[in-house]
């Protein structure tokens, strides 16, 4: 079977299309209207052509035209009825609106036009109501019958609503219910009101007057006063077992319809006041659609289902009994859709069906009409055919057009709808606007939409790219309306797509484009913080997004907007929180939007702080020496308290001065604190949490604890003497708080030690020192100090040894001997005095030692510094170093106690031996001639014994950094110049100088110096000098450097000293070099070689070679250490360029000049 085809929505198809009406509006079935405004029935439809509106009254055709009073609107079925000056009750009826064109006609519901109304109380006489206290009452309301009905409350006569309590309640039809009457509810104005919801009007009822007698109370003259008859009740007013007063007898029936509400009432009389409890006995009420009213006794269920049928159980109960009552509740229904009739769009020879599916309780009759007119009173049509609630259609043909009504009826109400059946041929269309981008995430569905509308409804197939054909199935469905959806889009499935619409009267094709974006991704969350008060707060939220998409970002606080504060700061990717409050605590979300996706994250804020102080400082459980301190916290402000601090003042002794007491852990609020006596007490408690303290507590009251004899003694007891015949006594004396009571003094006491004598003692106060006079030198003393008060002693104290005053030692060591290792160390020893001489304690021996000449020497030298070494504790050796070698020393020996020294001992002289001399003082190369150089030099400042000899070793260093062999030489010692001869012209020689001792050779110093250059030989070397082109190249070259140093000259006048040195070694220039000897070209040798050691030379193990460092020279050679010579006599050194400044230094201008020389003078 074909299905039917939707209508299209889009305007300019449906201009183009014949349609039979459709209802599109109409007013409710039932239509209450106020009388005095006018009635507006409503009725609008559309329809290709627009079609045309009449209307029937009571069944009957109504002229609209003749009553002045109806008016049609324009293009509209919707009647205004204007009733003012006339009776409204004349136009009451039931209505039906038709709608007609060409294709059909449609029509609407009945609809029932009611008056409202208001209609007044009926005249009535309330005989006043006497009732005994304690029983039950009804106040009966019965309003009159109003459209619709009205609300009713009760009031007094001062429009004070009656309060409603488990006791008096107001019952569904709105009587007042009393469980059991009071005093209290004796009134003349229970009066009933009736307030009419369409007119806005309040009718009421006569005020009813009830008196409640306490029968207990009121003697016989005053009962005789009432007739028994007048009485509302005769029945005994003590307790009783509840009994109901609505609904009556133990069960009940209720109906109510399927979607309404259902109310089930209970009201209950007894004494004490029962309450009411509700149970459905055949399963569970449903929890999300019930609830309990008017104090328990109604039950309420919205939206009424088949399932909520049954027996509904309320039970009364007070303390002396209970009762219940059954509701059987019966649940029927109004005929409702299971599936309304769709409008049907045929194609010629095509089948369809028009299906009007309903149920209700009683199940609803069906029956159906076309045109307005019962289907079997209507002309017959072959292709249609009637079975039930469905309507068959087949093999249609165009001019078969119509509306179709179907109606469902039962006792309870009905139902209608219009469905019309339009037989159309269209070729296809497609209704989505062409060249549509559409743009999704990643990961993500796809729906590309291909709305068409042709009769028979159009085939739809896909292309993407105009060429690959798209077949339902994974990765794509193809669904029933054409939308081709990609169930996970990727980027690869971005591109073109075609649809194609196609039916048996033609085809149309239409274009869309995909395109697949990243998605949205924060990277950085914000994270959980936890801030101090007046920090700062920063929460970061970083993403990641397509670059086409432009993201914005949005901040809330608790799902709210944040507060319009100048304090939060929201950046790119951050949100900042300045000094942050307790009002900031919240949950913070970062939200990132696209026009396509969003992510979000969300972190807290925690905002600590120090706690507050604790309060409500209490003493309980006081004692002479502990009382308990209770306290209540402050608030953590979100950081638990770790501990509590306890202070105290005491006021007697040192107010104005907190000291801490003790510690007790952050869950505690009590402490037991341990006293002093003799102390004014106040105590204050401060918190601790992970921020910091809190401010203190307010001080507790004062508690003043009785005095004591003392706990404790004075510390750090001390005898010690200053004097050779006194011992001062010395302690730290006790504070006012240790005091323990009034009159603090202290009992010293003191005896010689190991002497069988009785403790000496003074009391003394104030001080911290007492004096004993007249002991013996140095000998040993127990002292002992006690506290003592008005109120006692303190405990008996520990004696403690001193010493009284020392004195000078006596003696002086003997048997002084010295035993000589070596050039620069000896070994002195001596007999170390006797204890007894010493008065004192041993401190140790002074040893002290001078130079007194050197040993070549005839006399001695001037103020030589005498020089001292000690020797702590009782030593009888000690080892002098650094002595200077070939002298001759002279010492004497002390013996030293805390006083001071005692008598020197004998002086003892002793001799080094000869070591190794010094170096020579200095080394100077002047004469320089072409093969000849004369050498002069100093002896060293220190000989160390007896000059036996000069060596001499020197070597050539050609221009390749090369180290030519080796020549030695040995002067006497008295020899203090020498000229070498034979020599090299034009030369660099490295020379080593040093003296020796038969201990042998001292340090070597080193000197360098050039051999002049031979003129002879260099004119025959190279024919080429004498050329002139040759000699013309070289003037250009000397031009150019001298235009070069007037340029430099210049500059450095106009900015300061010109760094032609360190320019020089920053740029390597090649054309700044030295010269080779044998060609005049600039050389390699250069004091900006690359750290290279000169050929058979070894590296040091740092592999470093020093540059030069002086501009006297083209380059230096010198040692780190003293020079070495192999067996061979070679040289083991290092070429570098540091001198040894302080064997040659003022002696620059002795160098020789040299052609390299001239060169270099240049730069």
């Amino acid at each position: 079977m074909t299905s039917a085809l939707e209508v299209p929505l889009d305007p300019k198809v449906l201009e183009g299309l014949p349609q039979p009406p459709t209802i599109t509006l109409q007013s409710p079935k039932d239509y209450i209207f106020d009388p005095r405004e006018n009635i507006v029935i409503h009725c609008e439809a559309k329809g290709k052509p627009h079609p045309s509106f009449s209307w029937t009254r009571n069944g009957t055709h109504f002229d609209v035209e003749k009553d002045s009073k109806v008016l049609m609107k324009p293009g509209s079925g919707t009647l205004v009825i204007d009733i003012s000056g006339e009776k409204a009750e004349a136009y009451e009826g039931t209505y039906q609106c038709t709608a007609h064109n060409e294709h059909g006609t449609a029509v609407s519901n009945n609809i029932v036009i009611r008056q409202s109304r208001s209609p007044l109380w009926s005249k009535e006489r309330n005989e006043a109501i006497v009732v005994q206290m304690g029983v039950s009452l009804v106040l009966p309301c019965r309003p009159p019958a109003g459209l619709p009905p009205p609300v009713i409350f009760w009031m007094d006569n001062i429009f004070q609503r009656l309060p409603l309590n488990d006791r008096v309640s107001q019952a569904l039809n709105g009587d007042l219910y009393f469980s059991n009457v009071l005093p209290e509810d004796t009134r003349s104005d229970y009066i009933c009101y009736a307030r009419f919801p369409h007119t806005q009007t309040i009718q009421q009822k006569q005020p009813i007057s009830v008196t409640v007698l306490d029968m207990e109370a009121m003697n016989e003259t005053v009962a005789a006063l009432y007739n028994i008859t007048d009485f509302y009740s005769g029945d005994p007013a003590g307790e009783r077992r509840p009994g109901f007063m609505a609904p009556l007898g133990s069960s009940s029936t209720k109906m109510v319809l399927r979607g309404e509400t259902l109310e089930l009432e209970c009201i209950a009389e007894g004494l004490p006041t029962p309450e009411i409890s509700w149970l459905k006995e055949s399963g569970e009420m449903p929890s999300g659609r019930m609830s309990l009213h008017n104090f328990q006794k109604t039950l309420k269920i919205v939206e009424v289902t088949e399932a909520d049928a049954g027996d509904y159980r309320c039970t009364a109960k007070n303390s002396l009994g209970s009762a219940y009552h059954i509701i059987k509740v019966t649940v029927k229904a109004a005929p409702f859709w299971i599936s309304a009739p769709r409008n049907l769009i045929l194609a010629p020879n095509e089948t369809g069906v028009l299906i009007c599916r309903v149920s209700g309780e009683p199940k609803p009759i069906i029956s159906w009409s076309v045109n307005g007119v019962p289907i079997e009173n209507a002309p017959q049509d072959p292709s249609r055919a009637v079975e039930q609630d469905t309507v068959i259609f087949s093999s249609v043909q165009t001019g078969s057009s119509g509306v179709y009504q179907c109606n469902a009826s039962n006792e309870f109400g009905y139902l209608m709808a219009n469905a019309f059946v339009s037989i159309l041929a269209e070729p296809p269309r497609v209704l989505t606007p062409s060249n549509n981008v559409y743009q999704v995430i990643s990961n993500r569905p796809a729906l590309l939409d291909c709305a068409s509308f042709g009769s028979p409804i159009p085939v739809i197939t896909w292309f993407k790219d105009s060429q690959t054909s798209i077949q339902d199935g994974d990765p794509y469905v193809i669904h029933n309306n054409g939308t081709l959806e990609i169930n996970v889009a990727q980027p690869l499935n971005s591109g073109k797509y075609t649809c194609i619409a196609t039916n048996n009267l033609g085809i149309k094709e239409n274009h869309v484009y995909l395109e697949v974006k990243e998605p949205t991704r924060i990277l950085k969350q914000p994270e959980y913080k936890v801030v101090q008060r007046n920090r700062n707060a920063v929460f970061e939220c970083k993403v990641k997004h397509d670059p086409s998409l432009v993201p914005t970002t949005t901040w809330l606080k608790d799902n709210g907007e944040l507060p319009d504060d100048e304090r939060f700061v929201v950046d790119t990717d951050s949100l900042t929180i300045k000094d942050v409050t307790s009002e900031d605590e919240g949950t913070y979300t970062c939200i990132m939007n696209t026009t396509l996706d969003q992510d979000s994250a969300s972190a807290m804020l925690t905002v600590v702080e120090e706690p507050e102080p604790p309060a409500d400082l209490e003493l309980t459980d006081q004692r002479e020496r502990s009382v308990q301190l209770t306290w209540i916290p402050g608030d953590e402000h979100n950081s638990p308290t770790q501990k509590f601090l306890i202070q105290y003042e005491d006021l007697l002794h040192q107010p104005g001065v907190w000291i801490n007491l003790t510690e007790v852990e952050g869950a505690s609020t009590t402490a037991h604190l341990s006293l002093s006596p003799f102390v004014y007490y106040s105590f204050r408690v401060l918190a601790l949490n992970h921020v910091g303290y809190s401010r203190p507590s307010q001080p507790s009251r004062q508690y003043r604890t009785t005095p004591a004899a003392p706990d404790e003694n004075p510390s750090d007891v001390q005898g010690v003497g200053t004097e050779h015949s006194n011992l001062i006594i010395t302690w730290m004396p006790l504070t006012g708080f240790q005091s323990n009571g009034p009159g603090l003094q202290y009992k010293v006491q003191w005896r010689q030690k190991d002497v069988d004598q009785d403790w000496s003692s003074e009391t003394v106060s104030n001080v911290t020192q007492f004096v004993v006079s007249g002991t013996p030198t140095f000998v040993p003393y127990e002292v002992k100090v006690q506290a003592v008060n008005d109120y006692g002693s303190g405990p008996e104290p520990e004696a403690v040894v001193g010493y009284s005053g020392e004195d000078f030692p006596l003696s002086a060591p003997e048997s002084v001997q010295v035993m000589v290792h070596n050039s620069t160390l000896a070994e002195v020893h001596w007999e170390p005095v006797a204890s007894s001489t010493v008065r004192g304690k041993l401190q140790g021996y002074k040893v002290y030692y001078r130079r007194e000449r050197g040993l070549h020497e005839a006399e001695a030298e001037a103020e030589q510094q005498e020089q001292v070494l000690t020797f702590s504790g009782n030593r009888s050796e000690g080892r002098l170093p650094g002595l200077q070698p070939y002298s001759l020393y002279n010492l004497f020996i002390k013996v030293l106690n805390s006083k001071g020294e005692g008598p020197p001992s004998n002086g003892k002289s002793f001799e080094t031996p000869e070591g190794v001399p010094g170096p020579p003082s200095f080394l100077n190369i002047i004469n320089p001639n072409m093969d000849s150089l004369t050498l002069e030099w100093g002896p060293p400042l220190n000989n160390n014994g007896r000059l036996t000899s000069y060596t001499l070793k020197y070597q050539p260093v050609n221009n390749t950094n090369e180290l030519g062999p080796v020549e030695v030489k040995t002067f006497p010692a008295n020899e203090t110049s020498f000229t070498l001869a034979n020599l090299k012209s034009s030369t660099l020689y490295k020379f080593y100088f040093n003296a020796q001792t038969i201990k042998g050779s001292g340090p070597t110093i080193t000197e360098e110096a050039f051999t002049i250059m031979d003129t002879t030989v260099a004119s025959r070397q190279v024919d080429i000098a004498t050329q002139g082109w040759f000699i013309g190249l070289m003037c250009a070259i000397a031009l150019l450097i001298l235009v070069l140093l007037i340029v430099c000259f210049i500059k450095r006048n106009k900015g300061g000293k010109y760094p032609v040195k360190e320019k020089e070694d920053a740029h390597q220039d090649p054309e700044i070099q030295p010269m080779k000897e044998d060609d005049g070209t600039f050389g390699e040798y250069s004091d900006t070689e690359d750290h290279k050691p000169l050929k058979g030379s070894r590296t040091p193990s740092n592999g470093t070679v020093r540059r030069d460092e002086s501009d006297d020279s083209l380059v230096d050679y010198g040692e780190g250490g003293d020079g070495q010579f192999n067996e061979d006599g070679s040289f083991i050194g290092q070429y570098s360029g540091k001198k040894e400044k302080d064997t040659h230094e003022g002696n620059e201008s002795s160098e020789a000049p040299s052609p390299v020389n001239a060169m270099n003078s240049f730069v």
